[in-house]
């Protein structure tokens, strides 16, 4: 079964979570400043209760130490800032808002726009063996993936793995002034649903950080 064929297939398994999904990539596609999509953001991520939270760190721990090491000592802070820091952070931002506006339209529209295309689908396609994220393998919790890495990307303009992250072969996400770079930036054109192909970081020369 071909990867769009898995997807319908899990979106017809899960067909009020594919709603709800839809519509709250309509939502989220709607916002043209970063102002407008903090608030949206802010409003779907509070839908999401402390024990949805604690299952999402439970299900990131368990695939986390199923990796090898050192390799799974060396990424797990990462993916922690990946999920948890950003949440943290975009909370506290929204928070914090009318004293610490947030100003700026949402850089590339076009790359936004398709973005939030990818969501509904991309939020089914956690049996796919070539997934980045095999810890989401739940609708909702990949849109939470999703919602913190368009804040992430869009609303901070940061790439949506962390500075440092290190990827097999020993890469890392670079921050050179300031600019963005990622090896495996171009490499994921062809899974349709990774956060990659939206990135604000460029492509890094092919040879280890």
């Amino acid at each position: 079964m071909n990867t769009d064929a898995r997807v319908s297939h899990l979106m017809d398994q899960f067909p009020g979570e594919a709603i709800l999904i839809r519509e709250t990539a309509l939502r989220i596609s709607s916002a043209t400043t970063k102002a407008d999509l903090l608030d949206i953001l802010a409003k779907e991520i509070g839908n999401y209760t402390l024990f949805d939270l604690q299952l999402i760190g439970g299900r990131l721990y368990n695939e986390i130490r199923e990796l090898p090491s050192p390799y799974r000592e060396a990424i797990r802070p990462y993916f922690m800032e990946q999920l948890f820091g950003m949440h943290h952070t975009l909370v506290l931002m929204y928070r914090t808002r009318d004293s610490r506006p947030v100003h700026g339209s949402i850089r590339d529209p076009t790359g936004f726009s398709d973005f939030c295309k990818v969501i509904p689908e991309g939020c089914f396609a956690w049996d796919d063996q070539s997934d980045r994220n095999p810890h989401l393998r739940n609708p909702r919790m990949r849109l939470f993936y999703y919602l913190v890495s368009a804040f992430t990307m869009f609303v901070l303009d940061q790439p949506g793995h962390p500075v440092g992250m290190p990827f097999p072969g020993g890469f890392k996400v670079e921050q050179r002034g300031n600019e963005y770079y990622c090896l495996i930036r171009d490499k994921e054109k062809e899974v349709f649903y990774s956060i990659c192909n939206f990135c604000p970081a460029r492509q890094a020369e092919d040879t280890p950080l």
